[in-house]
């Protein structure tokens, strides 16, 4: 029986795209083509299926699986009297997000982290080594700081990030809302201080 997965246009529009995006989030196009079809296939698919829905090769895929599975990004299982590895994402979307920035802060920014950390130990020797371990040191404490937020936000429920996400759209909605008043306001000002002289300049004519 052909098990082939046959991809309807928007599910087909979804999986090019990721894989056209893939460069830019610093994976190859195959692994985010791999990624999306599989995130968007309410089943579990074996390495041929994928293959051949987005006919590629099937060493392609097993290179691609692995690095998945190396971001943790996708697991294996087997189904009941199948012996092949079925491949699937996880479900949740907030396990996606978790597993995907805690990866990225273990490949980019800890090494970054490190970096600064031993920099900042040094003595520096000249007052050009001095102004740069000044800047150093306000970037490692930036990064510092939002990485002990994001382990704050880790520890978090799904439920209780979401909410702390919505309040922070509140809170940027009520600035810019100041903005707009305190601009009006400003304007209304400039206005009435222009009308005496515009007064003055009638009466003087």
């Amino acid at each position: 029986m052909n098990t082939e997965v046959k991809m309807p246009a928007l599910n087909r529009e979804f999986v090019w795209h990721f894989g056209e995006m893939g460069s830019r989030w610093g994976i190859n196009r195959t692994v985010g083509q791999i990624y999306a079809l599989l995130y968007v296939t309410p089943r579990p698919l074996h390495a041929e299926e994928i293959a051949e829905t987005l006919e590629i090769s099937r060493s392609n895929v097993s290179m691609g699986l692995k690095e998945l599975q190396a971001w943790r990004l996708t697991r294996s299982r087997r189904l009941p009297g199948d012996r092949r590895d079925y491949f699937e994402a996880p479900e949740d979307v907030w396990e996606i997000f978790r597993v995907l920035a805690e990866e990225r802060r273990r490949r980019e920014i800890e090494p970054t982290l490190s970096m600064l950390r031993g920099a900042l130990l040094e003595t520096p020797n000249s007052d050009e080594e001095l102004y740069a371990q000044a800047r150093m040191r306000e970037m490692h404490d930036l990064i510092d700081r939002l990485m002990t937020w994001f382990d704050d936000v880790q520890k978090l429920a799904p439920e209780t990030a979401l909410q702390l996400m919505g309040m922070g759209t509140k809170v940027t909605r009520v600035l810019e809302l100041k903005d707009r008043i305190t601009g009006k306001a400003s304007a209304k000002k400039s206005q009435t201080r222009s009308r005496p002289e515009i007064a003055e300049d009638d009466n003087a004519t």
